[in-house]
């Protein structure tokens, strides 16, 4: 009798739970990215740099890193230069890249020329177009160096 008792209570405890249970969905799985720059959440981006920065080994260049920003709020670069020579650096690097602007519109412009010179300060740049190949000097006047560019000119034909 007893085990009668035991197995109706087991049969209504189990009919019980399967009722008063839902029924189990599932959905699909999307992947998510965690970093920021693969198109995961942008709030973790600090997160995931301080782990980056935590996990870095230390460099030669870290070494004087201390150093380098007290001089930096001195008024002065890493190297010891003032403000000024930072500028003058800058300014030179400007003028250098219309200069190089100025040779690439003489080759390659409007109205392309097989060949010229182009004179700024103490540089001077002659260049030859030919078939092939455009060929570039730089001539620096203050030390007497010459560097020799070659650049090959990009054919393309028609595929019939």
């Amino acid at each position: 009798m007893r085990s009668s008792v035991s197995l109706r209570f087991r049969l209504i405890s189990i009919s019980l739970l399967v009722s008063v249970s839902g029924s189990a969905t599932a959905g699909d799985l999307v992947y998510q990215p965690i970093n920021p720059s693969f198109g995961g959440n942008p709030l973790y981006s600090a997160h995931l740099l301080g782990i980056a920065n935590a996990q870095r080994d230390a460099t030669a260049s870290d070494a004087g890193r201390d150093d380098a920003a007290s001089a930096l709020t001195a008024g002065r670069t890493q190297a010891g230069t003032s403000d000024a020579d930072l500028f003058v650096r800058q300014l030179q690097g400007r003028l250098l890249s219309a200069l190089a602007g100025q040779v690439t519109d003489a080759i390659f412009g409007d109205q392309p020329q097989t060949s010229g010179t182009v004179r700024f300060g103490d540089t001077t740049v002659t260049f030859q177009r030919g078939l092939a190949e455009i060929r570039l000097s730089i001539l620096n006047s203050t030390d007497g160096t010459i560097t020799d560019i070659v650049v090959p000119v990009l054919q393309t034909s028609a595929i019939n």
